[in-house]
């Protein structure tokens, strides 16, 4: 079947009815359909290539190993997940938005030579705009515009890169990629775009919480967790990756404390998760590339865990800011516990998938001799811990009553949420069955008795600090600037000065086609045609520019 129906073209033909489709049949096919995608994906045997010749060009647009299959495996799950938790939309624009994002990520994934990375790319980012559109306010046409021209300037980077990695080697496979030259960097900053690493990072932030509730699910899951998989593909043991991705560890975790919209703060997490996996993908060594694949995989569910956590409260108060919400345990119970295992899970605590996969990134460092990324990235778990785990649960679901009295959010959402809650338990139980699947057999055990005392006691000691200091902790109801702030004033000076410098122009040019139209007029009324002055047609009039367009029209025509 794989051979020749690839399964993002599945995803991507299974698209189209989601476009038409109302009521119970689009719902059943929004469960269907990821499903198939799923089937589809596991019967592919790893060592699975499709090779096509193009315009002199041999493409490999499916190639399955044990790097891609484990990035396909989760992006078809979490397809699924997110289909349940949007089955109340009613928005077909936004179902066939995500099928198509998810289907361009799923052939990112599988791609075996660049340009058909390359396509894929590009559509990941035009079917993903959607999802932040489709909220159809003023700010997420805004943070939407602000999204497609920074992941714009990375297609044209990462065009620049294969055009110069071809001309260079003579060759598009997609392989590991040799230091040095134009097309390393070109290829390298294009990805790291994508991974929204620093000072090119706040695209995410920005737009993500500007999405619709649902739509947010798919953005968390999709473009940067393929940009960690080309990076392990294309750049393992690069390192300059280490140092960036603790920095974005750091980073991340740093602006959340200091922003005020829930779905923002997590956000700023993505970064900061997403630094582990690109730190993973620098150190290089065997463990760390398999610890982060491994932390991808919990990442995604753990994340959209979260964030269905925070859009069933926005969707059920309107409210997303810390400083407007209070009280919610008593009449939203449920959607807070399932929060609560996402956030168990992403600060590493036992029992849950964070632990058995961030560690494993943290021991390879230390196996490598790295003790200052070491500790650094058990501090940014720290941070990590104080504010998702502890910070939003209690100022949103306890703290100050706000006097909101919402309902408990819809039965999808809440079986989306369990499903993915009980996903995040079962893998950090039974973690085998996520290193079965790993690209590199890893022999690690996350439940030794240094790894639970050491995790006890920073968590330990992390939720004293917390409360302790919890006066000082609460939501501010401020705007936090980053480095999206300098390029959107550059970016207002510049149009602004464009306009004026086009409506300039346009005034000059107008001027003068006046005046030269008004001597063309006077000579024409003093010719009189067949008797009639053609004084009596306004100056402007829509004939006689019509009749001017046709005769210069004519005039150049006949003259080739």
């Amino acid at each position: 079947m794989t051979e020749w129906l690839h399964p993002a073209l599945l995803l991507a033909l299974g698209a189209l009815p989601l476009g038409v489709l109302q009521g119970r049949g689009r719902q059943a096919w929004q469960l269907v359909l990821p499903l198939l995608v799923l089937a589809s994906v596991a019967s592919l045997e790893s060592g699975t290539r499709v090779t096509m010749q193009l315009a002199g060009l041999e493409l490999t647009p499916l190639r399955a190993d044990g790097l891609s299959l484990v990035f396909a495996y989760i992006f078809a799950l979490i397809l699924f997940i997110g289909n349940i938790f949007a089955l109340q939309v009613e928005d077909n624009a936004q179902h066939v938005a995500a099928a198509l994002y998810a289907a361009a990520a799923l052939g990112a994934t599988l791609a075996g030579d660049l340009v058909t990375l390359y396509v894929f790319w590009e559509i990941m980012v035009v079917a993903s705009v959607w999802l932040i559109w489709r909220r159809q306010q003023r700010s997420a046409y805004q943070a939407g515009y602000r999204y497609l021209i920074v992941h714009a300037l990375g297609g044209m980077l990462l065009f620049a890169g294969v055009i110069a990695y071809y001309l260079h080697t003579g060759s598009l496979a997609f392989e590991p990629l040799a230091g040095g030259g134009p097309a390393f960097y070109l290829i390298l900053a294009a990805f790291l775009i994508n991974a929204a690493a620093p000072p090119l990072h706040a695209w995410l932030p920005d737009a993500y919480p500007e999405a619709t509730v649902t739509g947010t699910v798919f953005l968390s899951a999709f473009t940067t967790k393929t940009a960690v998989y080309v990076l392990a593909r294309g750049f393992p043991g690069t390192e300059f990756l280490v140092w960036l991705g603790v920095g974005m560890t750091l980073y991340g975790v740093t602006y959340a404390f200091l922003v005020n919209d829930i779905r923002r703060l997590l956000a700023y997490h993505i970064i900061s998760q997403v630094g582990y996996m690109v730190a993973g993908v620098g150190i290089g060594t065997t463990l760390a590339i398999s610890g982060t694949a491994a932390h991808a995989f919990t990442h995604i569910l753990y994340k959209a865990l979260l964030l269905m956590g925070a859009g069933a409260v926005l969707h059920m108060t309107g409210r997303s800011k810390l400083t407007e919400l209070g009280g919610l345990y008593r009449y939203m119970p449920v959607t807070f516990l399932l929060y609560m295992v996402g956030g168990l899970s992403i600060s590493a605590f036992p029992l849950f998938s964070g632990f058995v996969s961030k560690t494993i990134i943290i021991e390879a460092a230390a196996e490598d001799g790295r003790g200052v990324i070491f500790l650094l990235m058990m501090l940014a778990g720290v941070g990590t811990f104080l504010s998702t785990t502890l910070k939003l649960p209690w100022f949103t679901f306890f703290g100050r009553d706000a006097g909101l009295k919402p309902a408990e959010a819809p039965i999808n959402m809440r079986v989306a949420m369990g499903l993915a809650a009980l996903m995040c338990f079962v893998i950090g139980v039974m973690p085998q069955l996520l290193y079965t699947i790993l690209p590199y057999a890893v022999d690690y055990d996350a439940y030794t008795a240094s790894h639970l005392i050491k995790e006890g006691q920073l968590l330990l000691f992390t939720g004293i600090a917390f409360f302790l200091l919890l006066k000082h902790l609460g939501g501010k109801d401020k705007i936090s600037l980053d480095f999206d702030w300098f390029y959107r004033d550059l970016g207002r000076r510049w149009v602004g000065g464009a306009r004026d410098l086009v409506s300039t122009a346009n005034a000059d040019i107008r001027r003068e086609f006046m005046t030269g139209f008004q001597r063309l007029e006077a000579a024409a009324c003093r010719l009189r045609v067949s008797g009639w002055p053609m004084r009596s047609w306004p100056t402007g009039s829509m004939a006689l520019w019509t009749a001017l367009v046709l005769a210069l029209l004519l005039v150049f025509g006949l003259g080739r």
